[in-house]
């Protein structure tokens, strides 16, 4: 016995809403692969452009003290100013997604995030603590913004490290000491987390 279904009389017209469907899916899928892909890439140019910033700033700041960029009061707060900010939002400009070669930052960012956001609130610490002193930079370079002789940029002195030494408050350290600091924690994070762009 031969049982017919009977035909729906709009069965092509629910074909092609079902068609219409199936692409107007894909096409959202596709849509927002892509918005994400350019999210990220906006993300990324972003945060290299930031970490040009800072870069431009502590070079600044570390000239000032070595004697090759000429002490300004207005161009040392800038600097600080600008590290303070920059390093602020450190931890929101390397999300999961956004490491790996073609951005510079290595994917142990993810593997060792712990280690990545306590080098991060780290730096940031310090450079808060550097604007608040060139907030009032005074017009030249003072005894009190140096490094005393002796102190070394880990907490030691010049006869070595010393074991278990808590380090300094920030806001009690000269302007000079908070520069190297900032700058042997870019050095760190740097050989730990970033690589060269392919």
């Amino acid at each position: 016995m031969n049982i017919g279904v009977a035909a729906c009389p709009h069965g092509e017209a629910h074909n092609s809403v079902r068609l219409v469907l199936a692409v107007g899916l894909a096409l959202a899928c596709v849509s927002s692969l892509v918005a994400a892909k350019v999210g990220i890439e906006a993300l990324i140019e972003s945060r290299q452009a930031s970490m040009k910033q800072m870069a431009t700033a502590a070079k600044t700041l570390a000239g000032i003290f070595n004697g090759q960029v000429p002490y300004n009061a207005a161009t040392f707060r800038d600097a600080a100013e600008t590290l303070r900010d920059r390093t602020g939002s450190l931890l929101g400009e390397f999300p999961s997604g956004s490491l790996g070669p073609l951005s510079g930052a290595k994917p142990e960012i993810d593997q060792d995030r712990r280690s990545f956001e306590a080098l991060a609130h780290h730096i940031a610490t310090l450079a808060t603590a550097l604007a608040k002193e060139a907030a009032n930079a005074p017009p030249q370079i003072n005894a009190e913004m140096r490094m005393g002789p002796g102190t070394m940029m880990d907490g030691g002195s010049l006869l070595g490290k010393r074991t278990n030494a808590a380090e300094p408050e920030p806001a009690t350290l000269p302007a000079e000491h908070l520069v190297h600091m900032i700058l042997q924690d870019c050095t760190s994070c740097h050989s730990r987390f970033r690589q060269k762009i392919r």
